[in-house]
């Protein structure tokens, strides 16, 4: 079968980075007693091993996914042999942002001890103008084959931009057809008018920062609570977004789970995401850093025991092991669609249903390899087959698919056999979107830092951030590794004392 490269074996060579100096270095991962490591040797500060994923088994089911994407066709830089160290998307970059990341400010009304990235900390403010927004907005919707359809408006707290709303509705003018924004939910809580505010101008998802449902995992749990109300409220659908530290909060994934579960009527999906190691990290001896590495088979594995069995391990598959789809409906079309080809190692993710106070994986009714292995299938006879020839080859497609659903164990809630074939006869997305309403999305993203850097992680990345000046970068490039957030923030900021001399002093919002 073709799902979708042919798996790469290891050893297999790579680029990373020296975490002490920065410069690219070449490197190895291998399998060390049921794991995957990175070996990797710098001609001044010496070899480094480090822990890459903590299962070989799920490493290997992942790479039969991996699938080199088209890439995008007006690159804003030619090929570079100095990657990663030059970014804006290049002729090298193989994935089209399939969504984009736009800071609107860092400004935060919290002061956390981890966070490096606010304006209290950088001394500065960076706060790209209306008009600085919407060019960035347009670069991304000038992306081809593909223009970028979802945005997410990040920070800082973007809910203290007073414009937020104006933004949001920029970019719904614009065509991008699902908006978020990131937030750690305070005056979310606090202003019972916001989130209605936030939906009318058009926003789709409140990606909301969730590191626990204890005091001991997230000081901020009830305001958390209450910004889920008001978001309730309003119609007004919630991401979970936990940032899980082992021996801080891992101990919780399941109960985050089934808090999800509870409030799936406002709760679209839980979004992990393990810690990287960034500053202080360097001072931590390789056998301790290692030791506190928490990655994805990591948070599999633990959703698996802390939910009691309901949701495995094996349930979980990578991000493009979804291509499958999209070269279905672009063959049946003729029209370009966003392809999820990142890198096979940068995520993996579920759906659950929920019946009777009880999780249901989508594994349990769908054979998932087998339904990958058709849509394929059914892509390429579409593309074989001639256009008088798509309609009847679709069709036994459709029929074919009938085979990998059992519907005796389908959810009360789902008629999935239907819901595909709506969705690609019909390209009826509003169906789609009642499919997630009806489901929980689990997922995993373990963005890189300087010691598990993969440049091939790099050149796939599907997460890219829009910046003043038109560049578009790549997610871990920007905030880790050669780290462009510092230039690019400093380039296009004001000291904080001359901020706070002519707009008034950066308050932390009182939290009683």
């Amino acid at each position: 079968m073709s799902i979708y490269e042919a798996p790469v074996t290891l050893p297999k060579r790579t680029t990373s980075l020296c975490h002490e100096c920065l410069k690219p270095v070449e490197a190895t991962i291998y399998e060390k007693d049921g794991q995957v490591w990175m070996v990797k040797r710098c001609p001044e500060h010496g070899v480094f091993d480090e822990l890459y994923w903590s299962s070989a088994q799920m490493y290997h089911k992942a790479e039969r996914f991996s699938y080199a994407g088209k890439g995008v066709q007006n690159p804003q830089l030619t090929l570079h042999d100095a990657c990663p160290l030059e970014c804006g998307l290049c002729d090298a970059h193989l994935t089209s942002t399939c969504l984009a990341n736009v800071d609107v400010t860092n400004r935060c009304n919290l002061r956390c001890e981890w966070c490096f990235a606010n304006a209290h900390a950088q001394g500065y403010v960076y706060e790209p103008t209306f008009e600085q927004l919407t060019d960035m907005l347009t670069t991304l919707r000038e992306e081809r084959p593909v223009p970028t359809l979802a945005v997410q408006f990040s920070g800082g707290e973007p809910t203290l931009r007073d414009d937020l709303p104006e933004i949001i509705s920029k970019a719904v003018e614009l065509g991008f057809i699902q908006t978020q924004i990131a937030t750690n939910g305070i005056r979310l809580a606090k202003d019972e008018t916001l989130a209605g505010t936030l939906r009318r101008a058009g926003l789709s998802t409140v990606y909301l920062q969730f590191n626990g449902v204890s005091k001991q995992t997230d000081r901020f749990i009830e305001l958390k609570k209450k910004a889920i109300e008001n978001c309730r409220d309003a119609g007004q659908g919630v991401v979970l977004v936990p940032a899980i530290g082992r021996g801080l909060n891992d101990h919780e994934v399941g109960e985050i789970i089934l808090f999800a579960a509870q409030n799936v009527d406002v709760i679209r999906g839980v979004n992990f995401q393990p810690m990287a190691f960034t500053g202080a990290a360097n001072d931590l001896a390789p056998a301790v850093r290692n030791a506190q590495r928490f990655t994805l088979p990591d948070l599999a594995f633990n959703i698996e025991q802390q939910t009691g069995g309901q949701v495995k391990a094996d349930d979980f598959y990578p991000v493009p092991c979804v291509v499958s789809i999209s070269k279905l409906i672009e063959a049946y079309t003729g029209a370009p669609q966003i392809e999820f080809s990142a890198h096979p190692h940068c995520g993996i993710a579920t759906y659950l249903f929920v019946e009777d106070g009880k999780l249901i994986p989508i594994n349990r009714f769908v054979d998932v390899d087998k339904f990958f292995e058709l849509t394929e299938k059914i892509a390429n006879k579409l593309n074989n087959g001639g256009v008088l020839r798509k309609p009847a080859a679709l069709m036994r497609g459709l029929l074919a698919l009938n085979s990998v659903v059992n519907e005796e164990d389908q959810p009360k809630s789902i008629h999935f056999k239907e819901m595909i074939k709506t969705v690609l006869l019909t390209h009826d997305y509003k169906t789609l979107g009642d499919f997630h309403k009806h489901t929980l999305f689990i997922g995993g993203m373990h963005f890189m830092d300087a010691y598990n850097y993969d440049v091939e992680r790099v050149k796939r990345c599907a997460i890219h951030y829009a910046v003043p000046g038109g560049l578009i970068i790549p997610f871990c490039a920007y905030n880790s590794g050669p780290c462009y957030r510092d230039a690019i923030e400093k380039k296009y900021s004001i000291p904080l004392e001359e901020w706070e001399r002519t707009r008034g002093k950066l308050r932390l919002e009182p939290l009683t």
